[in-house]
């Protein structure tokens, strides 16, 4: 995790910043990025990116700040938006 936070520095600085996840199926991606809410030491990469962030833009005087983010799967070739509200279907 430690890594990845000190890549996120650099976002809030104006670079893109990613996550990507890789690995055989059932091996603990899903979980490792997102987690569960409680207890908290259980939250996902996600959440903690999340809050890192926002903690910093709060902080900041004299700067805006737009945050987007994605959160897509590829599968099976197939790419599906998880943030979307279907997250069941496929994207061109």
């Amino acid at each position: 995790f430690y890594l990845v936070f000190l890549r996120f520095q650099g976002v809030t600085e104006g670079y893109n910043g990613t996550i990507f996840a890789y690995g055989q199926t059932g091996s603990g991606k899903s979980f490792t990025m997102q987690g569960i809410v409680d207890p908290s030491t259980q939250k996902g990469i996600i959440p903690r990116a999340f809050e890192h962030i926002f903690e910093s833009v709060q902080c900041a005087e004299n700067a805006k700040f737009l945050v987007r983010a994605s959160y897509l799967e590829i599968y099976n070739e197939d790419i599906r938006d998880l943030l979307g509200a279907d997250t069941k279907q496929k994207l061109e």
